[in-house]
């Protein structure tokens, strides 16, 4: 029992052991999976929500609103109003403290005689000169502290405004920084025995605020007693005129200074400092800051989640956009990319999401074109390489000079035929890329018909159809220009004039017929050959289709010529046709009377 008991013990102390090693595990994990999600929500933030294209939105709306703060709080003109402001509530204030000051004056009429009627009289800046026959020997008005110190501290006790009494010698008398009454104690703030000298942060803190608040501010300094001419609105003030300034402490704060004079019956008696304490006026300016500050955060937030808004409506279908672009590019899906529509915005981002839809298209209709080439021009070259295959095989096997000769036609005809494909196809597949490199040009097609014209009929044999031109007449100086390529105009020219002679009789005629009709210049070419069976006015047109009857001229054509005419017609913007022309025939019945190829092309139109 005692060993199954101590058994019980170490298994009961091990099963906590290894339930704390599961627990660390346990949070490790928890750790780890909280510390990749994090990171994977913190890498979707800055890929999607603070992309490149939403910092710079968010910067330049900042950069205007950090500007417009900056300037208001530089620039604050509420600054300077609160500083007017004060100064006439000084003045007024002044005025009164120093008429109430001015009536306490007393006068010792033991000694003299006060003739007021005598004072009434006196112009602005006269006096009286007392004579031996005068019974005034002297005239003054002293200004008593013992009466004036109450006075002045009833006046001054309910504003923060310091009250200094100058005597007409600007001695200082009364300064209301040392009035107190019977129940007050004076107390006087001495300096800490160890005083610190400021730090550098806190030295450039002082100095940037005079240097921000300063201007042309003056530095103001505490004077002496006997002193009082040192300040300017004291001596403004001893003359007669009330007079302020404004100064700025050695910790960069306000302070506004009043001076009034004290008169009674025009007489100076002295003169009212009135002076604001340092910071006053700052703590209201800094606090209208603080406001100030209040609402550029509050807009700066707005400011902020509005362009995050704007980029998500900007970025998101861009980034979108790019990434389709890019699946385009690499070809990472097997089936067509559809690039998004974004069909329901109607502006620069909706019209830039269906021109990439629509250039994708055109680049996946391109692709499809050039591998129906590619298989169309495997198809063509079979046919002459089989016979050329089969003929070099045979000749060795010809049994006569006449097989033999027979066997080298065949082999030179499908040699020259080889070279003409090759030619044609090579002219094909560099066509959309000439026409778009080349400059297009101002092309007269009356001009450039006359020339096709007799150059082919100069190289006519005799007996070969003539080519006839006819010409319409048309208002305006040169009424047939348009805006092309003049080689590739002659080639299209050129193919339908060929086509033309080589299914029209001997000695018959290809009629050219060239006209105006509003904007538009319209070619015909007629012929008088068979016609053009209905089912194929449209398949004539397609790459190495040939319709020869009875196999006339096998061989002798690739069927690129026609698809190469229309490629170029498409690229200047017009189109290309065939019909057949009908006749009536002498029984009556209509007959076909041959085929009408028409061009329509656009005056003016520029590439």
């Amino acid at each position: 029992m005692a060993m199954e008991s101590e058994h019980l013990d170490d298994v009961q102390i091990s099963e906590p052991e290894g339930g704390s090693e599961r627990s660390k595990l346990r949070r490790l994990s928890k750790k780890r999976v909280r510390r990749r999600l994090l990171s994977r929500v913190g890498r979707v933030f800055g890929t999607y929500v603070l992309s490149s294209l939403t910092r710079r939105i968010i910067a330049i709306n900042l950069v205007g609103l950090i500007a417009l703060v900056i300037g208001i709080l530089y620039l604050n003109q509420f600054r300077a109003g609160l500083i007017d402001a004060r100064v006439q509530s000084l003045l007024t204030q002044g005025e009164i403290i120093a008429g109430a000051i001015a009536a306490s004056a007393t006068v010792d009429t033991g000694t003299i005689t006060v003739d007021p009627e005598r004072l009434l009289q006196l112009q602005a800046g006269e006096s009286i000169t007392p004579t031996a026959g005068d019974d005034l020997e002297s005239l003054d008005f002293p200004i008593n502290p013992e009466r004036v110190g109450p006075v002045l501290r009833r006046l001054i006790s309910p504003t923060k405004t310091r009250a200094r009494i100058y005597d007409p010698e600007g001695i200082l008398i009364l300064d209301s920084r040392h009035l107190y009454s019977s129940a007050q104690i004076l107390r006087f703030d001495l300096p800490p025995p160890n005083v610190e000298e400021e730090g550098f942060w806190d030295t450039l803190w002082q100095w940037s605020k005079r240097w921000m608040q300063q201007g042309d501010l003056p530095l103001y300094q505490e004077v002496g007693a006997g002193d009082g001419r040192a300040y300017p609105e004291v001596e403004a003030a001893l003359a007669g005129s009330p007079a302020s300034v404004t100064r700025i402490s050695q910790r960069g704060e306000l302070i506004v200074s009043v001076a009034v004079p004290i008169q009674r019956f025009r007489a100076v008696l002295g003169t009212l400092l009135l002076s604001t304490q340092g910071g006053d006026i700052d703590a209201i300016v800094r606090a209208e800051r603080i406001a100030i500050i209040r609402v550029f955060l509050f807009a700066a937030t707005v400011t902020i989640l509005l362009s995050i808004l704007l980029a998500g409506t900007i970025a998101g279908p861009v980034r979108r956009l790019a990434a389709a672009a890019d699946r385009v590019r690499t070809g990472s899906t097997t089936s067509r990319e559809e690039i998004p529509e974004f069909s329901d915005r109607q502006d620069e981002i909706g019209h830039l999401a269906r021109s990439f839809r629509e250039m994708t298209n055109a680049l996946y209709d391109k692709i499809d074109a050039i591998e129906r080439f590619a298989a169309d021009v495997a198809h063509e070259l079979k046919n002459p390489l089989t016979s050329l295959r089969s003929a070099v095989e045979t000749l060795p096997l010809a049994r006569n000079e006449d097989s033999r000769n027979r066997l080298m036609e065949v082999i030179q005809h499908d040699v020259r035929r080889l070279d003409r494909l090759i030619s044609d196809i090579s002219d094909a597949s560099r066509l959309d890329a000439e026409l778009a490199r080349t400059q297009s040009e101002t092309i007269d097609i009356a001009e450039l018909l006359w020339n096709m014209a007799d150059a082919a009929n100069e190289r006519s044999d005799k007996g070969d159809p003539r080519v006839k031109l006819t010409v319409a007449d048309a208002p305006g100086i040169k009424p047939y220009e348009v805006q092309g390529h003049d080689i590739r105009l002659g080639q299209v020219i050129s193919n339908l004039l060929d086509n033309a002679r080589s299914f029209s009789p001997k000695k018959g005629t290809v009629r050219v017929d060239l006209g105006r009709d509003g904007r538009e210049i319209k070619i015909t070419v007629d012929d008088d050959g068979p016609g053009i069976r209905a089912e194929n006015t449209e398949r004539i047109f397609e790459r190495f289709y040939t319709d020869r009857p009875d196999g006339e001229g096998f061989g002798n054509n690739s069927g690129l010529g026609l698809s190469i005419s229309r490629q170029i017609i498409d690229a200047h913007g017009g189109s290309i046709s065939a019909t057949n022309r009908i006749e009536a025939g002498k029984d009556g019945k209509d007959r076909i009377a041959g085929a009408r190829f028409t061009i329509i092309l656009p005056v003016g139109r520029k590439k």
